[in-house]
């Protein structure tokens, strides 16, 4: 038994029939740059720069209107199967199946899916003009520095992180391109005069430890009001983070490991 229904800018089959008519929806919305979600059982085929085979299941597939393709298992955030935005796609029906292959030219790859049962089947104009605001905590900035210390200063090159002294735990313990010891304490929003006592303390504290000159440089977005008389007294040395420059290392860092997993899987 299939239903369809008709919203605004949605179109929706719920468990259509494998024929030409699901074919022509499908290849009407890809000519169109729609967006298509379906859901059915599922098995997949990859050539390219490897192969792999993907048994058959219930899965989604996702296909976006800048010609992206998604292959998602029912649990899990990763997809299994994926091609970059760009790819060409062909629609037809096969022994009862319907198949669906996205081809990609540079590099040549490309994924035949093929489904036998669909039990959804989707297709949309989506509208986002909505901007993407990243947001990082202490310990995502803390993450930020240690994967790129330069956005710090040029050469610094980090020893440890969370390293204990009496006073309390440093973010960041390094060496800069000179050769001297530097603290590194990570504030998220405007720092003031505690942030800078409790930076002097860890700086004395390492001191102790390795008796020899510390640097201690104090990251945060800004400085409050009359604090940067009192981090310069102290021989401490401010450096403005941002927070959000922090969340984009973070999501690069992210996203290329991901490629770089999908490109060896």
């Amino acid at each position: 038994m299939s239903f369809m229904s008709i919203r605004k800018s949605v179109i929706t089959y719920e468990n259509p029939e494998v024929n030409e008519e699901i074919v022509m929806a499908i290849k009407d919305g890809l000519q169109k740059r729609r967006t298509l979600l379906l859901i059915g059982n599922c098995w997949v085929d990859y050539k390219g720069r490897a192969s792999s085979r993907l048994e058959p299941g219930e899965r989604l597939l996702i296909i976006k209107e800048d010609g992206s393709v998604l292959v998602h298992r029912p649990s899990g955030y990763e997809a299994v199967n994926w091609q970059p935005p760009g790819c060409i796609f062909q629609a037809s029906v096969r022994d009862n199946s319907l198949k669906i292959k996205a081809l990609r030219r540079k590099p040549r790859e490309s994924l035949d899916i093929f489904f036998d049962h669909l039990y959804l089947l989707s297709i949309m104009k989506l509208d986002d003009a909505g901007e993407f605001s990243l947001h990082a905590s202490e310990k995502d900035m803390q993450k930020a520095v240690l994967l790129k210390p330069s956005i710090i200063e040029e050469g610094l090159k980090p020893i440890s992180f969370e390293k204990r002294v009496d006073p309390g735990f440093v973010d960041i313990y390094a060496i800069d391109k000179d050769g001297k010891f530097v603290v590194v304490e990570i504030k998220r929003k405007v720092a003031g005069r505690n942030a800078v006592l409790q930076l002097s303390k860890y700086v004395k504290a390492v001191q102790a430890i390795v008796n020899r000159e510390v640097r201690g440089v104090l990251a945060a977005p800004a400085l409050a009001k009359g604090t940067h008389k009192l981090l310069v007294t102290l021989g401490l040395t401010f450096k403005s983070l941002d927070p959000q420059k922090c969340a984009r290392i973070l999501h690069k860092s992210q996203t290329r490991r991901l490629s770089d997993f999908f490109a060896t899987s």
